[in-house]
């Protein structure tokens, strides 16, 4: 039997590490793909701390990783208009009876070197489009991109912050730019987060615990304050923080998950200023394709967003130095 290394996350009893295993043969409707490229996604350091956990999985291990790309590699029974060697991006997702699962989580994902997917999950890539910037595209771009282009509705012109300025918010930032927004405000307590915002298009970068903190976004917004805020980070007082710089009619977007309660305080106020609150999760099939077509045509750029690699190996060390913020990234990427 053919085997590969992956690496395995065991939540009865909590150890990561990289195995041995069988390499997956597709069943129907499915595809094997060699894995070129994987994200590290600080959901997956959550999981292998078991702040996160799966809700459909089989069993009590799971291969990670749900930012994926690489080749086709074998077909499964049934499958139709995919070529082998294709170059594709995973989508990390696939409908199964108890609702959508996700990859790396519920199901075994790409930090492996073949992974199995139904064919519908295939997104193709240009060969222009490395596989590096193309494995991050699925979560850490596509998901703020779902914040901004359809949770948000956010349009050319329309005021906006973004609160976290990690892997998520700095994209978020750079869709943002291409939107149209202004101006773009970041918002994050570390020093060199504020200055990647600014590399990556945000118009000004505020440290939230300045006792001025309030006068600089009125004057930032010639005293209108904010259309949209986007929460990356995922923290209550970043959530408090935020519904006070909205305008009226501004809305909020929760991107970042907290795993607490929602607070408004006071509820009169919010409602008084008309204020919006609305939740985001991930993205659909639809945005991922959205992005791979826009930089396909010159529209945007990921070259910025891959700061280091590291050999499947070393997930571990990746997985540390993301935890860490060593260097200070905006994401890490094995290569089996």
């Amino acid at each position: 039997m053919a085997t590969m290394l992956a690496g395995r996350m065991n939540f009865a009893t909590g150890e990561f590490g990289i195995k041995e295993v069988p390499v997956p043969e597709p069943g129907p409707g499915e595809v094997r793909v060699k894995v070129r490229a994987a994200g590290v996604c600080l959901s997956d350091v959550h999981l292998i701390q078991r702040l996160l956990g799966p809700l459909m999985l089989d069993g009590d291990e799971v291969t990670l990783g749900h930012e994926v790309a690489g080749t086709v590699e074998s077909l499964g029974a049934g499958v139709t208009g995919v070529e082998l060697g294709t170059p594709v991006i995973v989508f990390a997702g696939k409908q199964m009876p108890a609702g959508l699962a996700t990859l790396g989580v519920d199901y075994d994902g790409g930090w492996a070197e073949y992974l199995v997917t139904p064919a519908s999950t295939l997104i193709p890539i240009p060969e222009s489009l490395s596989f590096e910037q193309a494995a991050v595209i699925p979560d850490a771009v596509s998901t703020p991109w779902g914040a901004v282009s359809w949770t948000g509705k956010v349009t050319a012109g329309e005021s906006v912050g973004v609160w976290g300025v990690g892997g998520l918010g700095v994209h978020g930032v750079q869709l943002l730019r291409f939107v149209g927004a202004a101006p773009i405000i970041a918002v994050d307590p570390v020093p060199a987060a504020r200055a990647r915002a600014l590399e990556f298009g945000a118009d000004l970068a505020l440290d939230p615990a300045q006792p001025d903190f309030m006068d600089q976004m009125r004057a930032a917004t010639g005293g209108a304050l904010l259309d949209v805020a986007i929460d990356f980070a995922g923290f209550a007082p970043v959530r408090t923080q935020a519904l006070e710089c909205l305008r009226v009619g501004g809305r909020l977007v929760l991107t970042g998950i907290s795993g607490g309660p929602i607070n408004i305080d006071p509820d009169t106020i919010f409602q008084y200023m008309r204020k919006q609150l609305l939740g985001h999760y991930g993205s659909e099939p639809r945005h991922v394709t959205e992005l791979v077509n826009l930089v396909k045509l010159g529209r945007l750029d990921f070259s910025r967003s891959i700061t280091r690699t590291y050999p499947l190996s070393e997930a571990a060390t990746a997985v540390n130095d993301l935890e860490n913020k060593v260097g200070n990234p905006v994401r890490l990427v094995l290569i089996p």
